[in-house]
């Protein structure tokens, strides 16, 4: 019987499933959408049997599609975003809705943490920046704001963490979803007092779940899990992996020589190494699934999701008419900006819309449109904004590393050709694009394999489920004219910073 992988990904607020075979072949994919929960502004939640019954419908989904019989998936694994928290008490049941990474309640304790120094004396250990919708921060604000709520918690858990206890009926912490939480010492991969102690959170240590690893098989199906999915009761459920790892995977991200994008809601520019990086320049450093490694991020949410707003708002009657004509709206944006040539507009576009990488008070805006820019114009700018704030990211990387290999592409920017030759023409390097539909959850199915021993170790299991689908060279003859841009870009960005705090 052939052997089956099955990849679930809660990144973001669409629960997916794909079901894989051991040479990556995608044999089919769901997914459902759970609702985005908005109590206060700066709250942004779900609920958990929301997000649960949405994966759940999603996996019989796959089975049913595919019409494989689920005693020949061999593995499970989940992938989901980082930080946030997703509280229980100790029998699993949520005690609040799930708290998603884009959450800023707790905002004020980072400001705080920073004021007082606590963030250069936990860096050696934590190996990253403080951010609000890091769990440490949001364990003290429902401490602080909603102690009835904390009497209740038995278990701090990540995303992913909750739907693989609604499989197999145990709780655990996962090493590299942890990692990156600032509650542990990512040198040794344990959780840490003095960075308990440091933060004031100290006393909720019983509530950190015990560690696995990625490619641990750390329970199966239960019963009451077979029922609400279609798989069989009994198969092996693994540790699952922090999306971006997912990521990685199945981009084929297994030597030090790669540099891996994703450009999607968050524009996450990623290498990984044996030796980690420990600077207050670097967003994160967390542990890699490829046992010691080390993951270096450099992330903000200013990527794709502006082009998304962009159409959302102003192209609904295209949207309207592409539908009509049975193609997509964006097959008509990249007809636009493909229409235009990079020296044609000199349109900056700042791609802040949902957060920055640079000043934290800085906000989206267009410079330099005048009467005769249309519509094709201020695409370009989104576009080349949206780039342009992966490279400001880059830059930050290669202050430890070398850009030598080939650049891997992923997330929505992937689809549009003329986004992707702009991203080779910018940073003057071959862009690869992985096969695939929905890579988290092809990365997760790569970590079943590898806690199924279908294969020995990630290596193999890359070279044998990933395909890069096109490799794109950059145009030299657009070098230049980049170079330009992205100074220009860099000197708008300079030159609006003493305005931000008035917005």
């Amino acid at each position: 019987m052939p052997q089956y992988l099955l990849g679930i990904d809660n990144g973001g607020t669409v629960a997916k499933a794909g079901l894989f075979t051991a040479v990556g072949e995608e044999v089919a994919v769901a997914s459902r959408k759970t609702e985005m929960l908005t109590p206060r502004p700066g709250h942004t939640e779900r609920d958990a049997e929301n997000l649960w019954q949405a994966t759940a419908e999603a996996i019989r989904a796959v089975i049913e599609e595919s019409k494989v019989d689920p005693a020949a998936i061999a593995c499970v694994a989940c992938a989901g975003h980082g930080n946030g928290l997703y509280l229980v008490d100790k029998q699993g049941s949520p005690v609040y809705n799930g708290i998603i990474s884009t959450d800023t309640r707790a905002k004020d304790y980072v400001a705080r943490w920073l004021e007082d120094g606590v963030d250069r004396r936990v860096l050696p250990k934590t190996m990253q920046c403080l951010w609000a919708a890091q769990p440490n921060a949001l364990l003290a604000w429902i401490r602080d704001n909603e102690p009835e709520v904390m009497k209740k918690a038995g278990w701090a858990m990540m995303c992913k963490d909750y739907i693989r206890f609604r499989l197999n009926g145990h709780i655990h912490a996962e090493l590299t979803d942890y990692s990156g939480t600032s509650l542990m010492n990512v040198g040794t991969g344990e959780y840490d007092d003095e960075v308990l102690e440091a933060f004031g959170i100290a006393d909720m240590r019983d509530l950190l779940p015990p560690i696995v690893r990625s490619e641990e098989v750390c329970g199966r199906v239960t019963a009451a899990a077979a029922a609400e999915t279609g798989l069989a009761e009994g198969t092996p459920v693994a540790g699952g992996l922090f999306d971006i790892d997912a990521c990685g995977l199945a981009s084929g991200l297994t030597d030090e020589t790669q540099m891996c994008m994703v450009a999607g809601t968050w524009s996450c520019n990623q290498y990984i190494s044996r030796e980690p990086v420990v600077s207050d320049q670097i967003f994160m450093t967390s542990r890699y699934c490829i046992p010691d490694h080390f993951l270096m991020l450099e992330a903000s949410p200013t990527s794709a999701s502006n082009l998304e707003w962009f159409i959302t708002q102003f192209f609904e009657a295209d949207k309207v008419a592409a539908r009509q004509q049975g193609r997509s709206v964006y097959d008509l944006v990249n007809e636009l900006v493909g229409g235009t040539k990079p020296d044609e507009s000199k349109i900056v576009f700042l791609p802040f819309l949902f957060g920055s990488n640079a000043d934290p008070d800085a906000k989206a805006c267009f410079v330099g449109m005048g009467s005769w820019h249309g519509r094709a114009h201020v695409l370009r700018a989104i576009f080349e904004g949206v780039v342009f704030g992966h490279k400001a990211h880059v830059e930050r990387l290669m202050q430890s590393k070398d850009l030598s290999g080939p650049i891997l592409l992923t997330g929505g920017a992937a689809r549009s050709d003329v986004w992707v030759q702009m991203f080779a023409d910018v940073f003057q390097t071959p862009v690869e694009i992985p096969a695939g539909t929905e890579l988290g959850a092809l990365g997760a199915a790569i970590c079943a394999g590898v806690a199924a021993g279908v294969f020995p170790n990630y290596q193999d299991a890359c070279k044998a489920m990933v395909k890069i689908s096109r490799v794109q060279e950059p145009n030299l003859d657009n070098k230049d004219v980049y170079a330009t841009k992205y100074e220009r870009y860099q000197k708008v960005l300079a030159s609006l910073g003493p305005v931000w705090k008035e917005f």
